[in-house]
């Protein structure tokens, strides 16, 4: 997750919307899917269902297939070059159908039991 975030106020205050709307819906215990570093074996994301967009839903169809979720601040830093090509409202209604997917693949995954550590 990106700390001390280097954006335009416009942007932090949308970021921390969506990311909170997302969380709350998904239940994925992410507080930034939009931080651009992401670990997780090669083999597990290829396992993934492919779809435009899906870097920001990892967090919960990991969990969704049974990977545990470690959250780890990074610096962020902002864009030297070029601009972003959404809107806060563009990003929004992208952001939206594609959660829209993501409930539905949720909803149809049946991944096998993962046995929780105890204590």
């Amino acid at each position: 997750m990106r700390v001390r975030r280097d954006d335009p106020w416009p942007r932090l205050v949308a970021t921390r919307l969506a990311n909170g709307f997302r969380a709350r819906v998904l239940n994925d215990h992410c507080p930034d899917t939009g931080c651009g570093v992401k670990l997780f074996a090669r083999e597990d994301f290829l396992k993934l269902p492919c779809f435009e967009g899906m870097h920001r839903f990892l967090p919960a169809l990991f969990q969704a297939y049974g990977h545990p979720l470690i959250n780890h601040p990074v610096t962020h830093h902002a864009r030297l070059h070029g601009v972003s090509k959404y809107t806060n409202l563009g990003r929004a209604l992208v952001g939206v159908g594609d959660l829209l997917g993501v409930i539905w693949l949720k909803s149809r995954i049946r991944a096998p039991d993962v046995a929780e550590r105890r204590p």
